[in-house]
């Protein structure tokens, strides 16, 4: 038997093997070292036996396979953890994932307390280093096997495998727990770990099945690695623009308001009314948009000519009760259809194409309660939505002009580089999900694919993530825990028209089918604010912040020319307030860097008889003594151009 080794030697046996047995062959500190290895690129147990020629690669804490095999036997190791204190907790899943683990149990929420006093008990269940043994069962024996310890969770996975099928266990002293592995040797190899939170989810993430208690936590293979990681992860969750924008009163939400429905307070509107403003003033004046206003609601009609009653429904807002006779409504949760019916109020002649309308669209969508964050994810929100109907012709033009526009938004906003490209595709194998026809599909999909490659845009396809009338490009972010959210989409759709009976004349008097492009510029102004608060950390560029200046007085003597400098600014266009409390100058400097105002203009006797202001900066620091002119020009020109000016550290 030859085993071919990562480096390309060869280790010759005249016997079966386990992987281990090879790793101790090559030497005992690897076979400390080893956690888990690929054999002919699959990850398997060190147990795996190897009795035929082979590629092996030993994979230790170093690799991405051996760091997620520490993290799957620590979530085993949490999930006896639970059994042992909550007895009637009931097993479901506990898999590894790219920053640690976690399990979910059907149980009551875990307090913090909780969470500390199931630390203690893995480290007693570390400390007796169980091995971890490996067995399998027939699928009927699996079966009773899980009854008989009332885990319905875990009988429903296996009724779920195929009859004929050998299901797996891990064992590690009286624990046992469904599992394909791999693992490590023994409980053990576990070095470092941490309970980090706790949370609501759902059995196989359905918000119809049974509500579940999910424990996260994490491992690494030295105590140095788990703390580096929990300093990075506190400094991670001082960025979360859910923690950080309530400390700066950008938005709140209230319980009686309801889940998803967030307040935006007096700063956090102002945000987003500067970005609207200058995404209406964009559209309508540099991109030939012509501006619409449409209903919040509309009749089920409406959403059953378009698909979404059938495709979408169970995500809407819907009121009145058919059986009932009476009229059905829905909060819109898109504003397509309705920019349809504009395009149709008159006849549109081939000369009359393209029609690119937008709106600032409050639209409502019922999402799941599990999945509410702060501003990335919510029921209400708003997005600069637009609708263009255009010539087959004018198509691939003007699908590369609502790239260019919202690659435009994004270098604005400074956040360009922190961007992905996907190319949403549609599943053939759930054709229900979509309307059309296979080749449609195809086609449409190939068009945007050479757009891309055209363009020489990175991107990814994704299958099963088109929308049910069209394949599309979407374009992400992550947030502060790597999780990746939709900022922008741009749609390409073949099939509405038909249904909305749209239609253009040609050249030649006849009827035809125009195609329809749905785009956002910047997406979700929500979403938007909460990606920009986590991006700058709350240091917005100086055009978008809600308080631009802050003058600070350096006693009540000099309000008044306190009042004359901010009032000037004002006329210019600059947000500005003034600090008149009776505090001492360097407190009243502190209080504006911690509110992270972009410029401080301190005022005092000099200041006032010379006609100057001390000028302090996010940026320069101490900027020196400036005319109040010189000032205004330089802030002015900084937010007419939407510069992003470096941070000095403070």
């Amino acid at each position: 038997m030859k085993i071919t080794l990562k480096d390309g030697s060869v280790k010759e046996y005249a016997e079966a093997k386990s992987v281990y047995d090879v790793a101790l062959d090559i030497s005992e500190g690897l076979a400390r070292a080893a956690c888990c290895a690929r054999v002919n690129g699959e990850v398997v147990d060190l147990r795996r036996v190897l009795e035929g020629d082979c590629e092996l690669q030993i994979c230790t804490a170093g690799d991405e396979e051996g760091l997620a095999t520490i993290r799957h036997t620590a979530s085993h190791v949490l999930a006896e953890a639970v059994k042992n204190l909550f007895p009637d907790a009931k097993l479901t899943i506990g898999p590894s994932i790219d920053t640690g683990f976690y399990y979910d149990f059907d149980h009551a929420p875990f307090s913090r307390e909780d969470l500390d006093a199931l630390e203690a008990e893995m480290k007693k269940i570390i400390k007796q280093g169980a091995k971890l043994e490996k067995f399998t069962l027939p699928r009927d024996e699996a079966i009773r096997f899980m009854e008989e310890k009332g885990e319905p969770y875990k009988v429903e996975l296996i009724q779920d495998l195929p009859s004929e099928a050998e299901i797996s266990f891990y064992s590690q002293g009286d624990f046992v727990d469904l599992c394909a592995g791999p693992h490590l040797m023994s409980t053990k190899g576990i070095k470092a770990f941490k309970l980090t939170s706790s949370s609501m989810s759902y059995w196989r993430g359905d918000s119809n099945k049974a509500r579940l208690q999910r424990i996260y936590g994490t491992a690494f293979n030295k105590k140095e690695e788990l703390e580096e990681y929990l300093a990075y992860w506190e400094n991670v969750k001082n960025r979360d623009h859910n923690k950080l924008g309530r400390e700066m009163e950008l938005f709140t939400t209230v319980d009686v308001i309801g889940q998803g429905l967030p307040l935006l307070m007096p700063k956090g509107a102002k945000i987003i009314q500067t970005m609207q403003r200058w995404i209406e003033d964009l559209e309508d004046n540099e991109w030939g948009y012509m501006r619409t206003k449409t209903p919040l609601m509309a009749k089920s009609d409406l959403y059953k000519i378009s698909g979404h009653w059938d495709h979408y429904k169970e995500g809407m807002f819907v009121f009145g009760d058919e059986e009932k006779d009476r009229e059905v409504y829905a909060l819109r949760p898109m504003t397509c259809p309705f920019q349809y019916y504009v395009y149709k109020a008159s006849q549109k002649s081939y000369r009359d194409l393209p029609c690119r309308y937008s709106e600032t669209s409050t639209l409502f969508r019922n999402e799941d309660s599990g999945e509410m964050h702060g501003l990335t994810r919510v029921r209400q929100f708003t997005i600069s939505e637009g609708h263009l109907i255009v010539r087959p012709d004018q198509m691939v033009e003007e699908f590369k002009g609502c790239l260019a526009l919202a690659k435009y938004c994004l270098e604005t906003l400074g956040v360009n580089e922190d961007v992905t490209y996907h190319l949403s595709k549609w599943d053939p194998d759930n054709k229900e999900k979509y309307i059309g026809e296979p080749e449609v599909w195809e086609e449409t999909q190939g068009h945007i694919r050479r757009i891309l490659q055209e363009l020489e845009i990175p991107f990814q396809e994704d299958v099963g993530e088109a929308a049910f009338y069209g394949p599309k490009v979407d374009i992400n972010a992550k947030n502060v825990y790597g999780k990746e959210d939709t900022m922008i989409t741009i749609q390409w759709d073949a099939l509405l028209a038909e249904q909305f009976d749209m239609y253009y004349i040609d050249q030649n008097g006849d009827k035809v089918r125009p195609y329809i492009i749905h785009r956002t510029s910047m997406g979700c102004y929500e979403r938007t604010l909460a990606w920009l608060t986590e991006k700058y950390e709350g240091k917005f560029p100086t055009w978008l912040c809600p308080e631009q200046v802050r003058v600070l007085p350096i006693s009540e003597k000099f309000s008044d020319y306190a009042g004359k400098v901010a009032a000037s600014l004002k006329k210019s266009g600059v947000l500005v307030t003034v600090d008149e409390r009776s505090e001492k100058i360097g407190y009243k400097i502190r209080e504006a860097r911690l509110d992270k105002i972009p410029y401080m203009l301190v005022v005092g006797q000099k200041e006032e008889e010379d006609g100057v202001v001390s000028v302090r900066s996010r940026f320069l620091g101490d900027e020196g003594q400036k005319s109040l002119d010189a000032f205004t020009e330089q802030i002015c020109r900084e937010i007419r151009t939407k510069e992003i000016r470096r941070e000095i550290e403070q």
